[in-house]
């Protein structure tokens, strides 16, 4: 083989090994996507980080744990959880200012279904990918602490209080979001690089 057919072949290679690398970026970035869009987190703000607020958030987080199933229901997708959440909106405010009038605290508490970006989080074995997702943000108060925050749809791990059970990640996702949710780091740096493109062209 002359040293031209050789340079041709290498070239040929490196396109396909590019083209192979392209085609895989924009895949595991369509998934991303569609993790995101298959998610509805709740989000509890604090009203500031004293310790008797923090400990006053997971009040609230209990006791609106305590009444997921009667105030969410067993919803099958995404746009049922919503609905589900918009419905029971007025109980769920209730619900943590009554939490808190308990607690001699008098509060307000303001809730909201929203599109919030949030940082890679991690809880137990799963690991939520940076972005932003729609949330039940619940805000108390000055809403300025630290907050807390768990996968509402679908119920994976509700883990406040102990007689909360946690659920099977895997009846919810499909094994391609699995291995995102398991395995971050194998596709943090090119979830990174997908959120810069996609928010230059948008």
């Amino acid at each position: 083989m002359t040293k031209r057919n050789t340079l041709l072949v290498l070239a040929g290679l490196i396109l396909t090994i590019m083209i192979s690398n392209s085609v895989s970026f924009i895949r595991d970035g369509r998934r991303l996507e569609q993790l995101r869009k298959s998610v509805l987190r709740l989000h509890i703000l604090a009203n500031s980080d004293s310790e008797e607020d923090q400990r006053l958030k997971l009040c609230v987080r209990d006791a609106l744990l305590e009444h997921s199933d009667e105030l969410f229901g067993s919803s099958e997708n995404l746009e049922e959880a919503e609905s589900a959440v918009q419905e029971a909106m007025p109980e769920i405010i209730s619900i943590a200012e009554e939490t808190l009038r308990e607690q001699g605290c008098h509060s307000k508490v303001t809730a909201k279904l929203a599109d919030v970006t949030f940082d890679e989080r991690v809880y137990e074995n799963i690991t939520m990918p940076a972005g932003k997702y729609r949330a039940l943000r619940i805000e108390i108060g000055e809403a300025k602490g630290h907050n807390w925050w768990c996968v509402m749809y679908p119920p994976l791990c509700l883990p406040a209080a102990e007689d909360v059970e946690c659920r099977d990640e895997k009846k919810y996702f499909d094994d391609e979001e699995l291995d995102i949710v398991y395995h971050p780091k194998k596709y943090r740096v090119r979830f990174a690089v997908w959120d810069k493109i996609t928010e230059f062209f948008s």
